[in-house]
């Protein structure tokens, strides 16, 4: 079991980067002549990473998924592809640039959206699977 949770969290870290690359390009093509710098991906990773947990610990409350399935999934796979220690380096780094203001909505947004998440993960799974 352990084996498994470790290569679903490689494969989880490969999916953060492959996805992290393709939302910078995107948005740094955006706000080339704005000069806006600001941390979207990691934002948008940890959303998603939240959402799916939320989604898949009601699927294990409501006895749809066993544990076994959560632990590789929720553990793993989100464990590799979410990036909490990024999100506070890019805080860090926005106060460094002395862009104070941008640096605590970050800060507020990089708790308050996975949060959000988890919340609409929990109630995504209760309405597919109504209990």
């Amino acid at each position: 079991m352990m084996w498994m949770i470790c290569l679903f969290g490689g494969l989880g870290a490969m999916a953060r980067y492959v996805l992290d690359v393709s939302i910078q390009r995107g948005w740094n093509r955006e706000n080339r002549r704005t000069n806006r710098n600001f941390p979207l991906s990691t934002l948008v990773i940890n959303g998603v990473a939240s959402l799916c947990a939320g989604i898949a610990m009601m699927s294990y409350y409501s006895q749809s998924v066993d544990m076994d399935t959560v632990m590789m999934f929720v553990v793993g796979f989100l464990g590799g592809f979410s990036t909490f220690s990024t999100a506070l380096n890019e805080v860090v780094s926005l106060i460094r640039q002395r862009r104070f203001t941008l640096a605590l909505g970050y800060g507020i947004a990089t708790v308050a959206v996975p949060l959000i998440c988890v919340a609409a993960g929990f109630g995504i799974a209760l309405l597919a699977n109504p209990a």
